[in-house]
């Protein structure tokens, strides 16, 4: 591995741009996730940062189902990233479709179209299960 290359792995794991993303959720782990950057729960302590572009953006936070109307636009934004790239579904309905499962217009989880690196299972998905989601797949980077 050359020098560049483990100043980039380091500058990542020390310092992740994540970018969230509601594929068409209740709004309930969106809530959460939010949470989880207020002071309260202060996920830039670990150098989290929530970022509006996927162009600057390492981890794509996902919440919600994958609807028939967003799963192109979910393809473009996973596209648009920077490789290496990594995907977090947060909740059960990101998880595995959740409640909205077999509805006309709902596919499936994330994973039934861009691969997902980390799951965070909860109804809705609490703060403090999102932050240990996010950081065991900073811990699986250093590996």
């Amino acid at each position: 591995m050359q020098v560049t290359e483990k100043i980039i792995n380091w500058a990542r794991i020390k310092s992740p741009w994540i970018l969230h993303f509601n594929t068409g959720a209740c709004n309930a782990c969106d809530i959460e996730l939010i949470a989880t950057l207020t002071p309260r729960y202060d996920l830039e302590r670990f150098g989290v940062q929530l970022k509006g572009t996927p162009r600057h953006a390492d981890i794509l936070v996902c919440s919600g189902p994958v609807t028939k109307k967003v799963d192109e636009r979910l393809k473009r934004i996973y596209e648009q990233m920077a490789h290496p790239k990594f995907v977090v579904a947060v909740g059960t309905c990101a998880c595995s479709g959740g409640v909205f499962r077999g509805c006309y217009n709902v596919e499936a989880g994330i994973n039934s179209v861009i691969p997902v690196s980390a799951y965070v299972p909860g109804c809705p998905a609490s703060p403090k299960a999102i932050m240990d989601g996010i950081v065991k797949l900073l811990a699986s980077l250093k590996e």
